[in-house]
């Protein structure tokens, strides 16, 4: 078995540490460090990060042909008499990557991220598609949410047929799109929907993106899209709650100019609230994916408030000091508490183990 340096320097670790404590013979220990291999060079990270860069490069190219105006003006000569032969044209296109991908997918399944790629491209012709439909049936009335609705659903249905995490996962930016957009066209495009402005509504919709996943973890259709789900709902809940520990539940800037700083010092209080929940569910849990979030998203709100309220009147050097002795503070508590849980244990392993 072939393991990256990280992944084979953690089982080398561990397996010193059982030979230590009496947990495994010497035998056993060199078994098992004969039964893997360290690789000299992440190729499959390589790949990753390759295939990724492809496609925001694509991403860029088509961006730089909608600002070329010649181009444009050649597009648009093409696409002039009707905006559904676009749409046709960029559904075939779509349907042929989804195509293309499925056959790649039964044929060649180890090649995962250039599978994801053709899948990509799919996705930004679906795109493409629904976006010309739109225009060819539009009516003035400027209820596009329903498009991104369409394209919720167009994605999710391509998603369960593949099953692909990365279409779940557009399905839901288009979903949030949705949400963004709907509620926006019922309240008249004001600032608010029943009394919430757009941060705050997000809160609720990534909560509810994260109670989805927690459901989805027990029923076997949705258990491939669990994780997606929860780190989407985490992402949209934390982005949600920054915005709205800066802003308020205001809807305008002229209300957010007149407003004193202190005035909004209860939203980040609940900003940090709510990441403190999610660093102690992830340590409790062991769950890497909460605890990044929380711990992550602490040290922005931290960061931010401190630019808000002590960036001009106090030296940097306190604040980083005052951080430093809090954090060492909730270090030796939690070392404490590692120290009550972990040391019983190892020292009952050396009596029932002991080492000759």
């Amino acid at each position: 078995m072939k393991l990256n340096k990280k992944q084979g320097l953690f089982l080398k670790h561990t397996i010193e540490y059982w030979q230590q404590q009496g947990t495994i013979t010497p035998e056993v220990a060199n078994d098992l460090n004969n039964s893997f291999s360290i690789r000299s060079f992440d190729w499959e990270r390589l790949a990753k990060y390759s295939f990724w860069i492809s496609m925001i490069c694509a991403v860029i190219a088509i961006a730089a042909i909608t600002l070329d105006e010649w181009l444009m003006a050649i597009l648009e000569q093409l696409f002039l008499s009707s905006k559904i032969i676009p749409c046709l044209i960029f559904a075939a296109v779509a349907a042929a990557f989804y195509a293309f991908a499925y056959h790649r997918r039964k044929t060649k399944p180890l090649h995962q991220f250039s599978n994801e790629a053709i899948i990509f491209a799919g996705v930004l012709s679906t795109a493409a598609s629904v976006a010309y439909f739109g225009q060819a049936i539009d009516t003035g009335s400027g209820h596009f949410s329903l498009l991104f609705l369409l394209s919720t659903a167009i994605y999710a249905a391509l998603a369960f047929w593949f099953p692909s995490k990365l279409i779940w996962v557009f399905s839901l930016l288009s979903l949030g799109s949705w949400f963004g957009t709907e509620t926006g066209y019922m309240s008249g495009w004001g600032a608010y929907y029943l009394g919430m402005n757009y941060p705050l509504r997000f809160v609720l919709f990534g909560g509810v993106l994260i109670g989805l996943s927690l459901l989805f973890k027990h029923h076997i259709r949705f258990t491939d899209f669990a994780h997606s789900t929860y780190v989407m709902g985490l992402l949209y809940l934390f982005i949600a709650l920054w915005i709205l520990s800066i802003f308020g539940n205001y809807g305008d800037l002229y209300s957010w100019y007149n407003v004193k700083q202190y005035e909004l010092l209860h939203w980040g209080i609940l900003f940090g609230f709510i990441a403190l929940i999610a660093i102690v569910y992830g340590l409790k849990h062991d769950d890497a994916t909460s605890r990044g979030f929380g711990i992550t998203f602490l040290f922005i709100n931290l960061y931010t408030k401190y630019f808000e309220f002590f960036w001009g009147g106090m030296h940097k050097a306190i604040f980083f000091i005052l951080l430093a002795v809090s954090f060492w503070w909730i270090g030796r508590h939690a070392e404490k508490l590692w120290n009550l849980e972990f040391l019983p244990a190892q020292s009952q392993m050396k009596k029932d183990h002991p080492v000759e």
